[in-house]
């Protein structure tokens, strides 16, 4: 008797597993709008030494991989290493002259590169939002540095010595 059930219960789960529908152009540019918003923001909270701000935007399990091979920093590791810069108000200052954000087609998941004004020159910053419970986190953030390629060589030897 069961499984004259069977094919209605497996495309019942199909459905069941598939979003029910793609988010709208208006809903999509929305989500863009507010992810520009949160990341101006959050690069303000960098430059005001608003520590609990500033990190609540990233997820849990987010990660910020700085300029050095070695800074693959977890949100608690990165808390750790920026807490004493955050107390003194010796923070960084990155505002953003130029940002793309793109959206996947299942509206849940946006990735972003951006070009920075910061202490060090211009940096490229990019990353990976994902929607959670209808709020955007940041579940990764990337500082590089931006070398133009006449420099390079120089760069290269510099990291090389």
């Amino acid at each position: 008797m069961m499984s004259n059930y069977l094919p209605f219960l497996l495309l019942l789960s199909i459905f069941a597993c598939s979003p029910l529908s793609e988010p709208s152009n208006s809903e999509k540019q929305d989500d863009k709008a507010i992810i520009n918003r949160q990341l101006d923001q959050w690069h303000l909270d960098a430059a005001s030494a608003n520590f609990k701000a500033y990190f609540s935007l990233f997820s849990e399990q987010g990660k910020y991989i700085g300029t050095d091979a070695s800074e693959i920093w977890s949100v608690e590791a990165f808390q750790s290493f920026a807490q004493p810069y955050f107390d003194k108000g010796e923070t960084w200052s990155f505002e953003a002259t130029n940002r793309t954000v793109e959206l996947a087609q299942s509206g849940n998941v946006a990735w972003f590169y951006e070009l920075l004004d910061t202490w060090m020159g211009t940096c490229r910053g990019s990353g990976v939002f994902q929607k959670r419970k209808g709020e955007w986190k940041l579940e990764q953030y990337v500082l590089s540095l931006t070398v133009p390629n006449e420099k390079m060589d120089n760069v290269i030897a510099t990291i090389k010595s």
